[in-house]
């Protein structure tokens, strides 16, 4: 059964999907499905009907369907088990499980792309007012994200391995350079940032790189 990854280049929920079939060397296919204003593909019907949650990313395998990125990366890791990205340690797995909460949990939501039309749109907020919110909730998240860094010793966020964190870490820190985030005060995650972004998995990975890249 070949995998399916409903996609939009710029999600960082999928890109961070994305990473872990790289690194696992998942063969899969991408479906670009847009989230751009005035296209929004994901609200249209054929989409609502493979995926109620109108979001991407969306996984699909044989008869299997998987909406939200943690639990498709936990399907992944459970399912294909060759080359792991957690470590087998209960208490380093949590530690792992735990960052990538802290990602995606505690600084994505904030910064999504339904959260940023919403202060627009809705609540009238300014591009600098709206870039300030942005630029706070990264540095708020990235301040015990860069504490975990250091701690390990790299080159990635837990050592000398790619886990599951440096898929989640990636992609929000891609979004935080698109807007304009300073990141001096996490030399630790700019470092593993670095490291990452010249390994083939993660360069294959890229949002440049997506068939619906521009769109």
């Amino acid at each position: 059964m070949s995998i399916r990854l409903y996609s939009y280049w710029r999600s960082s929920a999928a890109y961070r999907v994305r990473i872990a079939l790289e690194l696992k060397g998942i063969p899969h296919e991408i479906v670009p499905v847009s989230l751009a204003p005035g296209v929004a593909e994901h609200r249209e019907d054929d989409y609502r009907a493979r995926n109620p949650q109108m979001l991407v990313p969306f996984l699909e395998e044989g008869e299997v369907g998987i909406a939200q990125s943690l639990a498709i990366l936990e399907y992944l890791e459970e399912t294909y088990t060759d080359k792991p990205l957690l470590p087998q340690s209960p208490a380093d797995c949590a530690a792992v499980r735990s960052f990538c909460s802290s990602i995606c949990c505690d600084i994505h939501p904030l910064n999504n792309l339904r959260v940023l039309l919403y202060l627009k749109q809705e609540l009238g907020v300014t591009d600098n007012q709206r870039d300030d919110w942005y630029a706070h909730w990264i540095h708020e998240g990235f301040r015990s994200a860069e504490l975990v860094a250091a701690a390990s010793g790299g080159p990635f966020v837990f050592g000398e391995q790619p886990t599951l964190a440096d898929a989640c870490l990636i992609p929000q820190a891609y979004n935080a350079h698109r807007f304009n985030v300073p990141l001096d005060d996490f030399p630790h995650l700019l470092a593993v940032e670095q490291h990452c972004n010249a390994l083939p998995p993660f360069v294959a990975a890229l949002p440049e790189t997506q068939p619906d890249a521009t769109r």
